[in-house]
């Protein structure tokens, strides 16, 4: 599932004016209004938003949709009450002077010239829709930090990545506006409680043999087992889109979270999915995993996919949901079809390649083990991979590559992130698996997987187990 970052480099991007020495700087933005917005859900003629901004003085006129497609027309309004029809180009369009109000309206139904299901840009039935914010918020084009935004949502209930005020109101940071995670309008609401921590859940259509009880469960086991990674959930509050694939029994067909704040997540559930389905699912906990590392910035799929993918084997493991053999069977299995999709290409160019999701997420997988392993070897079992997640959770919400290696050479009390890597990137990137596994004590058979001892077999046994005997409760 893909991660989509952009934080910190774009939040440093500071909007600046020349003025003569003479003339009053003008205030900064945190000084001023907020930003509004009003949106507002209608069924006619077909189920959209009436989306109306509100920019304050100083914004400045360079407006976008960060993911341009379905507006055609923004109409302008100056403080006179004079009108102008823009059309924007590649999302773009630049206000008329002393704009007070922008007015447009996004369909949230797909045109005839679009094709299948659209998570980003709208997909739905009835009154219950999904869209991505930055498919139909107008933003600015340059944002920082101090930049304050408020949102108000009238004609449907609404989940949005963040908590509103007492009135409905939702405050916003400058950062929000280009993260803006998944939204819903309408279905129906559930509550899954995981310690301290809760996940709002929205069903966005009907499904045919699951409860809003059943899928609320289902999406609180799956954070359960997240907690045998993490001392505690990740966040302590975090929404789940819940959309219907008609003909489909799969429960998680595909899965996605945004790195909004907190960060948003949205699953496509087969229609008619039952109940002991769950049981092999692998959607929702994988998609919970990303919560347990940081964003990578830039963004680095290997690491992010390839610990959650790792981490989604072990952690059905560790709550029973499967065995070790099965584990492990699983893990071997992704190895090979990772291995079928890099070929004998170096890790380095595997990494690398845009669209080759099975190369990038195994190969990914098979580092994030074979790192963890070594930790726990170089410390004799007293840190782990967990023990980095926790180190970096305390260091801010994103990471560079360099950082995840710093906090790894932190947890193991010496240099051993960069000479791992730098094992892996030259050489095939399954090169290091035989050898691993053959440390491990897992032997591939032609009638699948069995687990024997070897001088790493009490590291293996080790990683069925989670730090704390309550992790999972």
């Amino acid at each position: 599932m893909k991660m989509w970052v952009a934080r910190a480099w774009l939040l440093g991007l500071a909007f600046t004016l020349g003025a003569c020495a003479s003339l009053p700087a003008p205030a900064p933005w945190e000084d001023e209004p907020p930003l509004s917005y009003r949106i507002t859900y209608t069924r006619s003629p077909t189920p959209g938003l009436n989306v109306e901004v509100f920019p304050s003085r100083s914004f400045p006129p360079q407006f976008l949709f960060r993911q341009p497609g379905r507006v055609a027309s923004v109409i302008a309004t100056d403080i006179n009450g004079n009108q102008f029809d823009i059309t924007p180009r590649d999302g773009a369009l630049n206000l008329p002077s002393r704009t007070t109000v922008l007015r447009y309206r996004y369909p949230l139904v797909s045109s005839p010239g679009e094709r299948g299901r659209h998570m980003f840009g709208g997909m739905g039935e009835g009154d219950a829709w999904h869209v991505a914010g930055k498919a139909y918020l107008l933003t600015p084009r340059h944002v920082t930090p101090g930049m304050r935004a408020e949102i108000k949502v009238f004609g449907a209930k609404a989940l949005l990545p963040w908590q509103p005020d007492d009135n409905g109101v939702y405050h916003l940071r400058g950062a929000d506006l280009i993260d803006a995670g998944f939204h819903a309008f309408g279905g129906n609401r559930c509550t899954a409680h995981v310690g301290e921590s809760v996940l709002e859940v929205v069903l966005l259509g009907r499904f045919t043999h699951l409860s809003a009880g059943n899928l609320c469960t289902w999406i609180m086991e799956a954070a359960r087992e997240v907690r045998t990674v993490r001392k505690t959930f990740p966040y302590p509050r975090v929404t789940v889109r819940l959309v219907p694939v008609p003909g489909k029994s799969t429960p998680g067909e595909f899965g996605m979270t945004l790195w909004s704040s907190p960060p948003s997540i949205s699953i496509l559930v087969g229609q008619d999915a039952t109940v002991e389905s769950f049981a092999k699912d692998w959607v929702a906990v994988h998609e919970m995993l990303h919560l347990t590392h940081p964003a990578f910035v830039p963004r680095e799929a290997w690491l992010s996919e390839g610990l959650a993918t790792y981490y989604t084997e072990i952690v059905r493991a560790r709550s029973k949901r499967q065995t070790s053999e099965q584990t492990w069977r699983e893990l071997t299995n992704g190895f090979a079809r990772g291995q079928a999709a890099a070929g004998s290409r170096p890790m380095k160019e595997v990494v690398a390649e845009e669209g080759n999701y099975m190369g990038i997420y195994w190969t990914g997988a098979l580092f994030a083990l074979h790192l963890d392993v070594e930790l726990r070897r170089v410390t004799e079992g007293s840190a782990r991979l967990e023990d980095v997640l926790e180190l970096l959770a305390t260091r801010g919400p994103t990471a560079t590559l360099a950082s995840f290696g710093n906090a790894v050479d932190t947890v193991a009390g010496q240099p051993l992130f960069g000479a791992l890597l730098a094992r892996h990137l030259p050489k095939p990137a399954f090169s290091e698996l035989a050898p691993l596994l053959e440390s491990l004590g897992v032997r591939i058979d032609p009638g699948g997987v069995t687990l024997h001892a070897a001088p790493g077999s009490v590291l293996r046994e080790d990683l069925d187990v989670a730090r704390s005997p309550n992790a999972a409760r």
